[in-house]
């Protein structure tokens, strides 16, 4: 199961932890115009200027990197940072985007606390880190799959946990490519077809195949609100079984593979099955951004095109902290 960016990042630190080495944890904590990083975005750094992670796709590591390592950041406890847009500050580090960043910078020396939140991810649990800035106090606790980020009350809050689903309905050349693209954007990804003639083909060891039937998929796999459902048999009767369940199901993103005429086809098989017109407004279908796609590969990149942008725009993943206006 991949866990995007966030648990390497925490591995990373906690393997240079227990070789005995001195590392700091950095995180957005807020962003202003063009910044190429979200809020939530980790990094961590080594004192001989090794890092994992990233915090501004580039703009500020080097000057950050050398800041720790010569000890500049002398970290007593948390430390916020704060990058602007100033003609100092943007000759010193070269923010080419005329972003703003806050970072929040944390000394790490507590290995059992990394192995603690490793542990709960590992589990495919949601838990919430939380800083107590003026204390540094670090606690842990569950979570809702609705929260990502907070930065207020003098506390910053990140939740770690199991990465965004993609539920593919049949196992078909898309459904392999689209699994292939999307471990990389911090999805999961399982392949549901109970068909005996489905690929046998290896898959990625972080895709998940199995036979269940497609509405049981779609109601145990699915039903939350970081899952995407995406119906890919060609095939009705195993498509509008599964989603029949997922357009009703808590899931950000519902979609199906077709035609125009048939797209038009299988919302009246829906609406004759009884779907709510409401829960029928959901389907994306035809499924994908319009790109002029042709052949697999492009169709399976305006798949996902279209599933991320509407990941990016959900509630769960739009949350954003309000401006603060720095002196």
């Amino acid at each position: 199961m991949p866990f995007g960016t966030d648990r390497e990042v925490l591995a990373t630190a906690r393997a240079w932890l227990a070789a005995g080495q001195r590392a700091a944890l950095v995180t957005v904590c807020r962003t202003w115009g063009s910044s190429p990083r979200p809020p939530g975005s980790l990094l961590v750094m080594r004192a001989d200027g090794a890092c994992a992670g990233s915090v501004s796709g580039g703009c500020i590591e080097e000057d950050l990197l050398a800041r720790y390592r010569d000890g500049e950041l002398a970290l007593a406890g948390p430390t916020l940072l704060d990058y602007g847009v100033d003609r100092a500050d943007a000759g010193r580090v070269g923010l080419p985007c005329g972003g703003r960043l806050e970072l929040l910078v944390e000394p790490l020396g507590d290995l059992a606390a990394l192995e603690q939140l490793l542990s709960h991810i590992d589990a495919g649990e949601l838990v919430a880190r939380r800083v107590e800035l003026s204390t540094g106090t670090v606690a842990l606790r569950p979570v809702a799959a609705t929260q990502t980020f907070l930065y207020a009350d003098g506390r910053v809050e990140k939740v770690f946990g199991p990465a965004w689903h993609l539920l593919l309905i049949g196992d078909g050349q898309i459904a392999r490519l689209l699994a292939q693209m999307a471990g990389p954007l911090d999805f999961r990804v399982s392949i549901c077809d109970p068909r005996a003639t489905a690929f046998h083909d290896p898959l990625p060891g972080n895709v998940q195949l199995n036979r269940l039937m497609p509405d049981e998929a779609a109601l145990t796999l699915a039903d939350d609100p970081r899952s995407a459902v995406v119906a890919l048999a060609h095939d009705p009767r195993i498509d509008d079984m599964a989603l029949m369940v997922a357009l009703e199901s808590q899931a950000f993103y519902v979609g199906a593979m077709g035609s125009r005429r048939s797209s038009d086809q299988r919302r009246a098989r829906l609406r004759a099955l009884g779907l709510a017109p409401s829960a029928l407004a959901r389907l994306r279908a035809p499924v994908g951004l319009a790109i002029g796609s042709h052949t697999p590969a492009e169709i399976a990149l305006s798949i996902l095109a279209e599933v991320v942008a509407t990941r990016n725009s959900s509630p769960v993943a739009s949350a954003r902290p309000p401006a603060r206006v720095l002196a």
